[in-house]
């Protein structure tokens, strides 16, 4: 598969396809529902969303995922060589050697995505190693620009619209947002882990829920009438969040909807999870069942069989027509 996907995008040289691969490993491994998603695109655009991936998911490992070990300067440091590599890839000044970045590079040349979505992704990778906590929702919106809209706005060019571009960046963004919400309530016992709490908290304040409340229910494994309703007004306003995103799904070239409309579904599923399992999240992982995964997923691919076959009509429609005689085709001059 990962062979045809780099022949479909006129990718050939061994360096590029090695860095590529290692991309689509890294979001096959790490990013399940989104790699189901992935594989409803054109086999020539995947390429490009598993480097967007790929690079993302490497710069996150090193803010959390370095080891126990790893102090805070470690990984500041590691990022820093990370974040001037890529800087000088995209600028021309050296060619990069990491595999992400060289993906990455190429990505950005072939559809021309803004670098400074780039420059805002690391910065929010930044704060993650000294930020814990965010006061507000605005706070936290600052932040996800660049941890998440930007994801969204980079994706837009290899995604296509049907609009202008500028039209559908907004809902693009919301939709970055959304996913990264939802991450944020399906893993508030793991960030509390790593000594984070993304849930703003002027939000769990309003529901009598500070820090050491979420630190002792994960401690001790009890529930909290006062969590599980802060828990729910985190659900409420991630949902408004995805209807913010909604309007955008239409705007996207018809081949590349159903890829984006099957990872909103599954992401919103997992909303349905957590409220199904009690707004357990502190003690863990909600999950979208495995049947309900393939219920979306074939609804997916009947999409994309559908909007393929309307491309293949619609191309036909603009060919002029055939004329036979005596086993001579010839194509009727149109007028």
């Amino acid at each position: 598969m990962t062979r045809r996907e780099l022949d479909a995008a006129g990718i050939t040289d061994p360096v590029l396809r090695a860095a590529y691969t290692r991309c689509r490993v890294l979001n096959a491994r790490h990013g399940r529902t989104y790699f189901l998603a992935t594989r409803l695109l054109p086999a020539d655009r995947r390429p490009a969303v598993h480097a967007l991936y790929g690079f993302a998911r490497w710069a996150d490992d090193i803010v959390d995922d370095m080891g126990a070990e790893a102090t805070t300067a470690e990984r500041a440091a590691t990022l820093g060589r990370l974040e001037g590599q890529l800087r000088q890839a995209l600028t021309g000044i050296r060619p990069a050697d990491e595999p992400v970045v060289v993906a990455l590079t190429d990505t950005a040349a072939r559809y021309g995505i803004d670098p400074a979505h780039f420059t805002d992704f690391m910065a929010s990778m930044r704060s993650d190693l000294t930020v814990t906590d965010y006061p507000t929702y605005d706070d936290l919106r600052a932040y996800m620009h660049g941890s998440a809209a930007v994801i969204g706005l980079q994706m837009l060019p290899v995604l296509g619209t049907v609009t202008p571009r500028a039209r559908a960046a907004p809902h693009a963004a919301a939709l970055g947002l959304a996913f990264q919400l939802t991450n944020f309530l399906r893993d508030v016992g793991e960030d509390l882990d790593r000594g984070r709490v993304y849930l703003p908290a002027d939000l769990l304040a309003a529901h009598g829920v500070e820090r050491d409340l979420l630190l002792w229910s994960r401690r001790t494994g009890r529930h909290d009438r006062r969590i599980t309703a802060a828990l729910r007004a985190a659900e409420d306003l991630t949902r408004a969040v995805y209807r913010e995103a909604a309007p955008g799904l239409d705007m996207l070239d018809p081949v590349a909807r159903p890829c984006i409309r099957t990872a909103y579904v599954l992401y919103r599923n997992i909303l349905d999870s957590i409220a199904r399992d009690g707004y357990a999240v502190l003690h863990r992982r909600a999950v979208v069942p495995r049947r309900r995964r393939a219920v979306v997923a074939a609804d997916g691919l009947a999409r994309v069989l559908a909007a393929r076959l309307g491309a293949r009509g619609a191309a036909d429609r603009r060919r002029p027509p055939v004329t036979c005689r005596n086993d001579a085709c010839s194509a009727k001059e149109a007028g």
